[in-house]
């Protein structure tokens, strides 16, 4: 049986892959975001579109945004971190 060890170094080693295969196979790709890809798609089908609302801030400048995104994406990462720390060290104890 595995150690978790190992199978994190496993699961390490396969995102690199991953990512390494992707970068070496599509070299020229561009990647975007998928809001970005509708926003795309709907004014190319739907030229008379009008949004429904506004943003209520737009964030000066893409690094700005950038960052507001990391900093949502680690406070969400380290919710579901805690719960699921939490959870676990509630099972260990009984």
């Amino acid at each position: 049986m595995m150690t978790n060890k190992t199978s994190n170094l496993l699961l390490l080693g396969a995102i690199i892959l991953i990512v390494v295969l992707t970068l070496y196979f599509f070299p020229n790709a561009e990647f975007m975001g998928a809001d970005g890809l509708a926003e795309d798609y709907i004014t190319e089908s739907q030229p008379d579109y009008e949004p429904w609302f506004s943003n209520i801030w737009e964030p000066p400048s893409g690094e700005i945004e950038s960052l507001l995104f990391s900093l949502q994406a680690a406070i969400g990462t380290g919710i579901v971190a805690y719960v699921i720390g939490y959870y676990k060290g509630k099972k260990k104890a009984v």
